[in-house]
Formats: C-alpha cells, structure tokens, sequence
C-alpha cells in the first residue's frame, strides 16, 4: 500500500520573510519542500535544512512559535533556507515507499541542490543542516561532496554511540518511546504536538532497517568530512550518548578543518521545535558566518 505524505504546514508571511512551496529535481526524482529568501536583495548562501525520521521539511519552520522557525529567521538575516522532504518523504513517497538508504539519499541531495543552483541565485554555496537522521545524512553528503560549494554543516540530535538499544525506532511513536524524542513537555510552547502530528510520517523500510548501523558507518564518514562542522547536544538528549568522552573521541575521528560543539540547555532531541529553538538557530546562523568568512578568505 502507498503511504500517504504528511501535508505541508500552512505558509504565511513572517516578519516580511514568506516561507513558499517548492519542488527540485534529485536525478529524475521529485522532492518537495520548502523555502524562504531574503525580501529584497540575493541570497548571501543557502542553509539547506534536512529533517529526522518520521518528520517532514515543516520541522524547521515551527507553527507554535513562530520566532522559532529557521526558515524565516534565517531569510530575515540574507539567506535563503531551504528545507526538503527527504527521499521517500513528502512528494517522492509515491515512488519510493520503502525510502532509500544514507548514501542513495546523499546522492540525491547533491544532484538536488544542482538542480536548485541552476535556477535560483545561491550566493557562496550551501549550508546543511541535519537533524538527527537528517544529521546522518547532512554529514554523508558532505563525505561525498565534490566542488567548493559547500560551506559547512551544523547537526543536532546524533552522536556515534546509543544510550538505548536502537531497536525502539521500531515503536518510536509507542508512548513509551516518546520521551526519547521530546523530553520534559515543559520545554515546548502550547500547540507543539498538535503541530508534530501535522508534520509526522511513517519511516520508510529502508530508511529503519539501516538506523541501528550508524555507530559502525560514522567513522568511514567523519574521516571523509573535509568542510566545518558544529555538533549540538540538548541537554535531554536521550536517543545517543552526548557525555564529554564520547563527543572528544567522535569529534577527532572527522577531517574537518574546524570542529565546534556545542551544548543546549533546556532543549530536548526535538530541538528546533522547543523554547530553546531560537537560540539553536541563532547559534546556527553564526556559525553559518564564520564559515562563509573562511571561505572568503581561502581557508576552507
């Protein structure tokens, strides 16, 4: 049976910044998403946002509170932002009900954002950012990234070893499993869960089978990352172990040029959807700069 696609959350203009529906070409595959530029002048980059498992592009530009959505904020500070429904999500669950694995997605990503480079303005490049499986990908696609377009990522929500036995993805939506996702409930604004059930979306059979496997994919990964990375814990975490050890030990296995981590307090897995989201995208957009002044001069 073909699995439905979540809707879109409804679009509306924030602050002047207007947050569209849009469609891109991944190598003949239609993934859907959506998007927000700066009101009037190019784009200095673009973030390009990649949600977790059993979300949608909607994570990243909240309908609760709307100072904390990435997509306006990031479009009021000169970028585009630009967040998709991961393959088997949104649009392309018609033809791909089952999903696709890391590195089958990451290839569509990069044929994605050619696809977009060669119809709207993107400044110095691009930016990813990945939440939690999203972050998994964020960093595949820059291990297999070619060119000098790329600008950095920012990943929330993973490290490279579980606090609980990842079999529970298999009953992520059980209530005993949600509070791995979400934390405390205090951390979010009234309507969040209303809003999470807008944007919630069976995980696909390939995309599940393949999650327990990341803390033995990571290594070959991070030794490929050649562009800046920042790593973000919540403090409630509770989906991977985010202690002062094993984030010194994953972080040295990455090649990147710089590596920042950071620590949220007061956030839980579901980061970009709680209280503590604006000062997570504030600290995104920042690094954002940093690595565009890198860029600019020559330092990768």
């Amino acid at each position: 049976m073909t699995r439905r696609s979540s809707p879109l959350p409804t679009q509306g203009a924030r602050g002047g910044v207007r947050v569209r529906t849009v469609e891109v070409n991944a190598a003949g595959l239609r993934l859907s998403g959506l998007l927000a530029v700066p009101p009037a002048s190019p784009p200095k980059a673009v973030i390009v946002a990649l949600h977790g498992a059993g979300m949608s592009a909607g994570y990243f530009h909240s309908q609760a509170d709307p100072a904390a959505s990435l997509l306006s904020l990031a479009a009021a500070r000169g970028y585009a932002a630009l967040a998709l429904d991961r393959p088997g999500y949104g649009v392309s669950v018609t033809e791909l009900p089952d999903g696709l694995e890391l590195d089958e997605q990451a290839g569509r990503i990069r044929h994605a954002l050619t696809d977009y480079r060669g119809r709207h303005p993107a400044g110095a490049g691009f930016f990813i950012v990945g939440h939690s499986l999203g972050g998994k990908l964020a960093l595949t696609v820059a291990a297999g990234w070619s060119g000098d377009a790329l600008l950095g990522v920012d990943v929330s929500g993973i490290s490279d070893r579980w606090a609980v036995d990842p079999a529970v993805h298999r009953d992520m939506n059980d209530r005993r499993t949600r509070p791995l996702s979400w934390g405390p409930l205090r951390l979010y604004p009234p309507g969040t869960f209303r809003h999470a059930m807008e944007l919630a979306a069976p995980i696909p059979l390939r995309e599940l089978a393949e999650i327990p496997h990341w803390p033995h994919r990571y290594p070959d990964v991070a030794r490929r990352v050649r562009v800046p990375v920042r790593f973000t814990f919540a403090e409630y975490e509770r989906w991977w172990r985010c202690d002062p050890q094993t984030v010194e030990a994953m972080t040295a296995r990455l090649a990147a040029p710089l590596v920042r981590t950071e620590r949220l307090a007061e956030a839980g897995h579901n980061i970009s959807l709680g209280y503590a989201a604006r000062d997570y995208h504030l600290g995104v957009l920042t690094f954002v700069e940093e690595c565009l002044g890198r860029s600019e001069t020559g330092k990768g």
